[in-house]
């Protein structure tokens, strides 16, 4: 017998039920033996902070936080760490035993660790990148990328005003340009990241030149479903590089893990079919 607490996590966003947060953290609680649980919770707005400020009660140690309410939580939360008050949102909270709330922002981490993984050859500063999309994950993607040394960013957004506050928001490194610009801009890319969720399924295709994307450059897809995208299926077609996106869903959620259940797990094929498959 022991009188511990079962440790308890979770992921909140409105609606929820589709999120692969469950079976992730779920196969790493199986695979690690460890007696806690990792459960959906869907809030509504009204009732966001009065549920967040409960879950400690309840003997959660922390949760995901996903649309809508990434912004939000910042103004929430009593720690922010550097990673997440830069790219201005929040993915994942931690319930600290002073009874602060801790904010933090995973997913620029996990897209580096998804490239290390797969690219280990990887060298950042060897040129220019060119975001595509102008969204969070696009402000998560151009935070670590600098974090890395890419020495220039071009980031283009079908609304040029959304790429313009990016520029204005990380600076000179960062330049905004036209989508019509693309066919002048893709040869030239060491890197192409796709942010949108344009290509996903059941979303308009992403359509781009994709004869001009140069055999050099490294293709990532933060869609991953499906996990071949045709933007890699292209990019693969030109020998280029490429990068899924299924790796940084499941490297964002390293930290998190590690914080609430206090084992650091590993990211690896098996983790993925297990997400995939969910």
């Amino acid at each position: 017998m022991t009188n511990a607490r079962i440790p308890l996590a979770g992921v909140i966003g409105a609606p929820i039920a589709h999120s692969r947060s469950p079976a992730l953290h779920g196969h790493w609680l199986k695979r690690y033996e460890i007696q806690g649980f990792y459960v959906p919770i869907e809030l509504a707005q009204e009732n966001f902070e009065a549920g967040l400020r409960s879950l400690p009660l309840l003997g959660f140690r922390g949760v995901n936080i996903t649309i809508p309410y990434k912004e939000r939580v910042l103004t929430l939360a009593d720690v922010i760490t550097d990673r997440a008050a830069l790219i201005g949102a929040a993915n994942t909270i931690t319930f600290r035993k002073d009874g602060r709330i801790q904010a933090d922002n995973t997913d620029g981490y996990g897209f580096i660790a998804n490239i290390r993984q797969n690219q280990p050859n990887w060298q950042p500063k060897t040129g220019t990148a060119v975001i595509l999309g102008a969204g969070g994950a696009a402000r998560a993607v151009i935070s670590a990328l600098l974090g890395e040394g890419v020495p220039e960013i071009l980031v283009a957004n079908r609304t040029r005003n959304r790429a313009e506050m990016l520029r204005e928001h990380f600076g000179a490194r960062v330049s905004v340009m036209d989508w019509s610009a693309l066919p002048e801009a893709l040869p030239k890319a060491a890197m192409l990241v796709n942010t949108t969720s344009l290509g996903m399924s059941g979303q308009p295709a992403l359509s781009i030149p994709f004869e001009r994307i140069s055999p050099k450059s490294m293709v990532c897809d933060i869609v991953y479903a499906p996990l071949e995208t045709n933007l890699l299926a292209q990019a693969r077609k030109k020998g280029c590089t490429v990068v899924t996106g299924i790796g940084m869903l499941l490297h964002q959620a390293v930290p998190g893990f590690e914080n609430w259940f206090r084992k650091r797990p590993e990211v690896d094929e098996a983790l993925a079919a297990a997400v995939l498959e969910a």
